[in-house]
């Protein structure tokens, strides 16, 4: 009662308050005594650096300066791969001096000891499961967690460099939705990569080395027929083991350059090991290294062209900027229904869903609680922009699957290590959260990504049933 009561005045207040080249790759790692260090300015109680992120060509090589902390960077592959002197990196982390390696190695650790926990004791009941995740919680990540209370892990560099937050759940759509947002952005090296990664990547032997041969994984449950009363009867299969996307992206000669550059971070869990899109998000948010903005998306996306720098000039526009978060629920692949009938006659009907039609977006102003035993708050789209708008309009609610915001939002509003299995419920309690800490919500004022919505009938794998699984 007492979530839905704020989130109503929530509401009332928002209503109130509303404003109508080649492969080949080369790092150079700048000096410390050179132009990297700029002098440290604090800008709204942030410090920044102020520096940009470009790539020189002249002798026809893609080369891009990174910070220190961000070198060297973190191996993507082999899966689960050990970070030589893990616990040196992890000190320093958590004594202040942080780096991407150290970040890495601390939530590898993290991660390891969750799995050898789940898989010690996957006869016991849930409750044993979930104080086992408690206790592992408060031993590695409650210390990390608390060391940056009140400050960025890595000052934010002013160079409009985006970060891109991905969870990807058995995901067999992520090279696409990399391939689509490299290939679209203006600005390609200036796009930086976080993946949590959870698949089944095999079959766990007794010593815990993967096995990944034969048909170890279990699909999603897929209807193979209807009962006597007309109800669909759905069953799991044997299969292959899960395509790792981050692997396939990297693999792709076009993009393998950003990956060998480090602008591509992942972290591996076992999906039997998930605890929904909120840790998965949780974990994510520990992949950013700096970067000026920070875009949240699901792993099923498409891009619309120059997204990148049309997402910053929207936000900037906004009168709360630096304090401002985008956000939006994005159309479906069948762009159709969200397409106004005059662009539609502009399009002569050519419309591609490949490619992405930049239609008025839309706002999430509803909310309301369907009746049930235990009802949770449904976030509803309202209209969409008319046009006409000449910045974005203030909205009360956040769409988990596409938050933009800048990275400085990390400090006041970092991500909460304490929501597993937490589905419904998570975009309200972190649009709550966003508001009480000074920062105001609006909705893109054109849709700049669509989306693959999954549903059942898809029969995709879900996290709750590797849970239940297991």
């Amino acid at each position: 009662m007492i979530v839905v009561f704020i989130a109503l005045v929530f509401c009332l207040e928002i209503a109130l308050f509303n404003d109508a080249g080649t492969n080949t790759v080369e790092i150079r790692m700048l000096d410390i005594a050179s132009n990297f260090i700029a002098p440290r300015n604090f800008d709204n109680g942030r410090e920044v650096t102020s520096r940009l992120v470009e790539p020189t060509n002249d002798d026809g090589n893609y080369k891009i300066d990174l910070p220190p902390h961000l070198l060297p960077h973190p191996p993507i592959l082999p899966l689960f791969n050990s970070i030589p002197n893990a616990e040196d990196h992890i000190k320093s982390v958590l004594d202040g001096r942080p780096t991407m390696l150290g970040v890495i190695a601390l939530m590898q650790k993290f991660i390891s000891e969750l799995h050898d926990s789940n898989m010690k004791d996957r006869e016991s009941d849930g409750q044993t499961l979930l104080d086992n995740f408690f206790r592992i919680t408060n031993k590695h990540v409650k210390p990390f967690h608390d060391a940056y209370k009140g400050r960025t892990i890595f000052p934010v560099r002013e160079d409009d460099s985006i970060y891109i937050s991905l969870a990807a759940f058995r995901e067999f759509f992520l090279v696409e939705t990399l391939e689509s947002a490299f290939k679209n952005a203006k600005h390609p090296e200036k796009l930086f990569v976080g993946a949590v990664v959870q698949n089944c990547f095999g079959a766990i032997r007794d010593d815990g080395t993967i096995d990944t041969s034969g048909t170890p994984c279990k699909s999603g449950k897929q209807k193979v027929g209807v009962d006597k009363n007309g109800n669909d009867i759905r069953k799991s299969f044997d299969i292959g083991v899960d395509k790792n996307g981050i692997e396939a992206f990297c693999a792709l000669p076009d993009y393998k350059k950003y990956c060998d550059n480090g602008q591509v971070r992942v972290l591996y869990q076992h999906h039997f090991d998930g605890q929904g899109p909120s840790m998965a998000r949780f974990y994510a948010s520990k992949l950013w290294g700096g970067e000026t903005f920070f875009l949240q998306i699901d792993s099923h996306l498409r891009f619309a062209h120059e997204w990148d720098a049309k997402f910053i000039a929207d936000t900037k526009l906004t009168l709360n900027y630096p304090k401002s978060v985008m956000s939006s629920y994005p159309p479906g692949f069948d762009q159709i229904r969200f397409i106004p009938k005059k662009m539609r006659v502009a399009l002569k009907g050519k419309i591609d869903n490949n490619t992405v039609v930049e239609s008025p977006g839309c706002r999430l102003c509803h909310c309301g609680t369907p009746p049930g035993i235990n009802p949770m708050i449904h976030i509803a789209q309202s209209k969409s922009y008319r046009g006409n708008e000449t910045r974005p309009t203030q909205i009360p609610f956040i769409g988990a699957g596409l938050v933009f915001a800048h990275g400085s939002f990390l400090k006041d509003v970092p991500f909460d290590p304490y929501l597993p299995y937490t589905f419904m419920g998570e975009e309200i309690l972190l649009a709550m959260r966003l508001w009480t800490n000074g920062w105001n919500i609006h909705a893109p004022r054109k849709n700049l990504v669509i989306h693959q919505y999954r549903p059942g009938k898809l029969g995709l794998p879900k996290f709750y049933m590797s849970i239940a699984g297991m």
